[in-house]
């Protein structure tokens, strides 16, 4: 039997909290994060009390935001980032800087230590990476102005968790703080911090590399959950927290190629991590202790939302110069407290740097910061229209998102045979394959091709299928097909599929998953052995063209009849028609031979309609017209005529 304090019971509590706190909320059109901060503060210890303050929900907590950060560090565009490093080092660096140093002025106005102000700043300066993007991903704003200066001080906000951490123990006088043993505490945690790097940078991708190639997708799920807990665990022992090592770890794979296939396996539990982490963080509110503490409660809330948010329009649209519209956008966006607050401040808490009533009020103040933010961040255009113009905010669109391109699933010869086509056509497109050679040799080629499992949702919409004209299927394994299709269909509705399918046993199946057509490799291994045979018996070319078109437009069902019905009669009389077809003179015919000596539509029933020599091209030509060795002429003729125009033209029947 479980009892009070068994830690699979209080698992089993929270995801029910969050289950149902979701379910409501979202049926009130609320987002879901409102849901699990709501929920869990009324299941926890200062509501109903159903789960008892245990460390336990805690740690689950810290491991729900290190998978989070893990997620967040895989998805992180550094390319973009890299290009704007100067601007998002310099909005970071003052939005942090300040921040603090403002935070730290008031706390020693207001009676705080100076010590204890600046961990209240370094509280304030954090917001949310997990609830920002999520937002701005679900309102498509993540690659609008505003969404990647929010990145960009996100991601430097995120890496400000080291620094500090480092100062934490010089701040609580646990390391002196003289130059020997500070140098010796901060040197300590930089060289855990490179080792930890290092073995990121360089033992990671290749162990990644080598377990991908096993061609396991088990295997490759287990190890994407073992590098996101192991990473974690190495930092926490190094003193670093369970939250850095994951980020770091998904920071530094995010440029390996084996990224977006480790999102894919992480994201599926997206959802249960969120609920999980902001459940456990709706615990923590005890609602009694923080009405005592309304008046710090309030001030907390006003103090981030209000002067965070004034630091950060300030910096972007007076020293970057992006505008008071992109300003106001980007400061209410990042008017929270993030998730690495309440790293920091349990570990100052433990450091006895953030006394239990003003713990309570960063806690009630956090909860309420990161309640408002969606709502915030939802009427944050229309403020900054009212603001910047006072006309109405634009809707915002996803820029630069390629769109009207072609996904090629599989890159083996038929997928780079494709992709070599719509190359030489200018017709955008993005490939994706599970075999990690065939990913590492072509990406070396320059082309836009990832590693992945098809199968998997964040794969498809990382290669924007949702906008995409048209995907094709070409992989060997047929459940992986209709996998692919199926998700694919569901993902966009209109889009058309073209799959290939080995055997005709397949061909019904994938048609009843979604695709729109189906290239059987068995039929069309058939169709061309006939099509030669028929060419080779001297029927017309555009004839037997036709032929194999209405075989195909047919579903390949006149093929899989009984032989002993033949093929319809209307078909056969397709091989008969009469079309235009280009035939090349014999080069060892006889030379100089008009149109009228060799009576070619007297003798054959046939008509020349055209005649190209070298570049040049002569239309109905006349009987004069002297035909050459070498000629291509374009005849109307049907499967009948065909044989005695041959002849005529190598000069057998001359």
């Amino acid at each position: 039997m479980h009892g009070a304090g068994d830690p699979i019971l209080e698992l089993l509590v929270v995801l029910a909290a969050a289950a149902l706190g979701a379910a409501l909320f979202e049926r009130l059109r609320v987002p879901a994060i409102v849901g699990f901060l709501v929920a869990g503060t009324v299941a926890g210890p200062g509501g109903l009390g159903l789960i008892p303050d245990s460390e336990r929900v805690r740690t689950l907590a810290e491991f729900g935001v290190a998978f989070l950060l893990f997620e967040i560090g895989l998805e992180l565009p550094l390319d973009e980032l890299r290009r704007s490093w100067r601007r998002t080092l310099l909005a970071g660096l003052l939005q942090v800087s300040v921040t603090i140093a403002a935070m730290g002025v008031l706390g020693v106005a207001l009676g705080l230590s100076l010590e204890v102000a600046i961990v209240v700043g370094m509280l304030v300066a954090l917001s949310s990476t997990a609830l920002v993007m999520r937002i701005l991903g679900q309102l498509g704003q993540v690659d609008s102005p505003h969404g990647r200066l929010s990145l960009g001080i996100l991601l430097f906000q995120d890496l400000c968790i080291v620094p500090f951490l480092l100062a934490i123990p010089i701040l609580s006088g646990e390391v002196p703080r003289d130059p020997g043993p500070m140098a010796l505490a901060v040197g300590t945690k930089l060289v855990a911090l490179v080792g930890l790097y290092a073995a990121a940078r360089f033992a990671l991708p290749w162990v990644l590399a080598r377990v991908a190639h096993l061609r396991s997708p088990d295997i490759f799920s287990v190890f994407a959950f073992l590098v996101a807990i192991g990473m974690a665990v190495a930092a926490e022992h190094l003193g670093l927290g369970l939250a850095v090592g994951a980020f770091i770890a998904g920071l530094v794979l995010s440029a390996s190629p084996y990224s977006q296939q480790l999102f894919a396996e992480v994201a599926p539990l997206r959802g249960v991590l969120l609920g999980v982490f902001f459940t456990s963080i709706g615990m923590l509110l005890a609602p009694r202790e923080a009405w005592e503490q309304l008046t710090g409660v309030a001030f907390y809330v006003g103090g981030v939302l209000i002067f965070k948010s004034l630091v950060i329009v300030g910096i972007v649209a007076g020293i970057l110069r992006e505008g008071l519209r992109t300003g106001v956008q980007t400061g209410l966006a990042l008017a929270q407290t993030g998730e690495f607050s309440f790293v920091v401040a349990a570990i100052a808490t433990d450091a006895a740097l953030l006394p239990p009533d003003l713990g309570q009020i960063f806690v009630a103040g956090s909860v309420l910061t990161l309640l408002a933010t969606p709502f915030v961040i939802r009427g944050s255009s229309k403020l900054a229209a009212l603001v910047s113009s006072g006309a109405p905010a634009a809707p915002e669109t996803v820029a630069d998102e390629l769109s009207n391109h072609v996904v090629v699933v599989g890159f083996g010869l038929a997928g780079r045979s494709l992709s070599s086509v719509l190359k030489s056509l200018d017709i955008p497109y993005r490939a994706v394959d599970g075999n990690p050679r065939t990913v590492e040799r072509w990406r070396g080629h320059g082309e836009p091709i990832i590693f992945g499992d098809s199968s998997r949702p964040a794969i498809l919409e990382h290669l924007g299928v949702k906008r995409a004209r048209l995907v094709s299927i070409a992989i060997n394994d047929p459940e992986a097909t209709r996998a692919t299709i199926e998700l694919t269909r569901s993902l966009a509705p209109d889009v058309e599929i073209v799959a290939r399918a080995p055997f005709m046993d397949d061909l019904d199946e994938l048609f009843r998953h979604g695709a729109s057509q189906v290239v059987a490799e068995e039929f069309e291994s058939t169709i061309d052995l006939m099509s030669k045979v028929l060419r080779s018996c001297g029927v017309a070319q555009a004839a037997i063209s036709h032929f194999a078109e209405e075989l195909r437009d047919e579903g390949y069902e006149l093929l899989r009849g009984p032989l002993s019905l033949g093929i319809d009669p209307w078909l056969a009389e397709t091989l008969q028609e009469v079309d235009a077809e280009w035939i090349e003179v014999p080069g060892a015919a006889p030379p100089d031979r008009s149109i009228g000596e060799l009576g070619v539509r007297a003798r054959t029933g046939a008509s020349i309609l055209a005649v190209r020599r070298d570049d040049g091209l002569t239309t109905n030509p006349d009987p004069d017209f002297h035909i050459r060795p070498g000629d291509s002429l374009l005849i109307l003729v049907s499967a009948e005529q065909l044989p005695a125009l041959r002849a005529l033209l190598e000069g057998e029947a001359a």
